[in-house]
């Protein structure tokens, strides 16, 4: 997945700033502070890279094709630097995971980027541009200066601008767990949790743009604590801002869903009932060769409790074909796993050897062919439950956030409870705003429904 930061609105900027962002949404959260940072520097963004002053690729290394997607986009600038006379002097930079784990090799394979900055290390950006334009100093930023990065976010120069209804918020980086097929403890370091006044104070700041709902960002974010209480005790002071009216939160581990985050779920009007709770897979073996520290009847019985405090929750998860040894009555236990959950929504990859991972190395390594034939079965039964769920909701009423026009004129778009894309025909005037939607029918990736009155919007609580 790839997004790209929106043009700012208003004059032209002083210097032309594209930002690409690959992979999870922590990286979108990533370019937006990134802008930020940059902007005291004169820079705005802009919605392609022709003519841009600095070119930011965010990357992800979670699979080796995100990877190679990079190196295919530096080939790319580097032409349109050659041959495109209104950008010779772009400057060219790599963000992200990939800049972590290969910040060296980087440079080497692709001398035309200027340089390189980990996921850490970005605050450092004004730092590392002003050596550039020397062409001397060092051009490789990787350290895991986690808590600096934060302070430094959090100064008046770099406060955050955001338009929009919704909005990232990170609250927790990096993780302990040490997952065997996963680069994140290597790429983004230890599990760091911001302070909650930090937090509140970012969060207040939204609310005060017109942000109504926010998604907690964090590599395990259930496993936050920078509060006595943990995320549990986040959500609820959260939930006492003005303005705020929605809170969500990704990604999570099974073994930091505690009972009072659980319990915050049925008591919290705030917190939506949608959970994305990674399970990998549904066999034991294959769990315990992934070090995931969770059987699969101790993440059904945790789905167990989490509907007994929210049976409305639409459960969401992530799930990988293919692991090194895996049978195939290992992969039948994945669905019959898939079959007693019924997700809402799920992710599902083949399994992909990430370099310096535990599983990279391990034997019985599965055959391609084999990870594709599983994993179109998998995909299509996820694909089934997802249209059962948006079936169940034709006919209900639910509380829409509109966040954008759609295509056609009177068309507005937002998202459901359950973060569903929902289609209606309404006025502009409700985008930011949440009004009650009858569903009235499905799509293939969303749902359409009726405003029952244009005049009857919820406003915040």
């Amino acid at each position: 997945m790839t997004a790209n930061l929106e043009a700012e609105a208003g004059s032209a900027p002083q210097k032309r700033l594209f930002i690409k962002t690959y992979g999870c949404q922590m990286n979108v959260y990533d370019s937006e502070r990134m802008a930020d940072v940059l902007r005291p520097l004169g820079y705005g963004v802009v919605d392609s890279p022709e003519g841009a002053d600095l070119v930011v690729l965010n990357t992800c290394h979670i699979r080796e094709k995100a990877a190679e997607k990079v190196y295919s986009e530096i080939g790319r600038l580097k032409e349109l630097r050659a041959e495109d006379p209104a950008s010779a002097g772009m400057t060219i930079a790599v963000a992200g995971c990939v800049a972590q784990a290969e910040g060296a090799e980087l440079m080497n394979r692709a001398p035309a980027v200027d340089f390189v900055v980990g996921p850490q290390a970005f605050h450092k950006l004004p730092e590392l541009i002003a050596r550039s334009s020397r062409a001397k100093g060092q051009r490789l930023e990787a350290d895991f200066s986690v808590e600096e990065k934060f302070d430094a976010l959090a100064g008046a120069k770099a406060r955050r601008r955001i338009t929009g209804a919704a909005a990232f918020l990170t609250v927790q980086e990096g993780c302990d767990k040490f997952c065997t097929f996963c680069v994140v403890p290597y790429t983004r370091g230890a599990e760091f949790s911001r302070p909650a006044q930090a937090i509140l104070d970012e969060a207040r700041s939204l609310a005060e743009q017109g942000v109504r709902e926010v998604t907690l960002l964090g590599q395990n974010v259930n496993a936050y604590d920078g509060i006595e209480g943990g995320l549990a005790a986040l959500v609820r002071a959260l939930a006492k801002i003005e303005g705020l009216d929605r809170i969500r939160y990704t990604t999570s581990h099974p073994r930091d869903m505690d009972e009072a985050l659980i319990a915050a779920h049925g008591e919290v009007e705030a917190l939506m009932p949608y959970l994305h709770l990674p399970v990998q897979s549904g066999s034991d073996r294959i769990l315990k060769a992934m070090n995931r520290a969770h059987t699969a009847d101790s993440y059904l019985r945790l789905v167990e409790r989490i509907r007994a405090a929210r049976p409305d929750i639409a459960m969401s998860g992530d799930f990988i074909v293919g692991f090194p040894g895996e049978t195939e009555a290992d992969f039948e236990a994945t669905l019959d796993l898939v079959r007693a959950v019924d997700y809402a929504s799920a992710f599902s990859f083949k399994y992909s050897r990430r370099p310096g991972t535990p599983a990279s190395s391990m034997p019985d390594q599965v055959d391609e062919g084999v990870k594709a034939e599983r994993l179109a079965r998998l995909q299509a039964l996820l694909e089934t439950q997802r249209q059962g769920f948006n079936a169940s909701t034709v006919g209900r009423t639910v509380p829409v956030l509109f966040e954008r026009k759609g295509r056609y004129d009177d068309q507005i778009v937002g998202r459901s409870p359950y973060l569903q894309g929902v289609f209606a025909s309404g006025p502009a005037s409700l985008i930011g705003q949440i009004a009650a939607v009858e569903i009235t029918d499905t799509n293939p990736n969303s749902l359409s429904g009726r405003l029952l009155d244009q005049t009857a919007v919820m406003e915040p609580a």
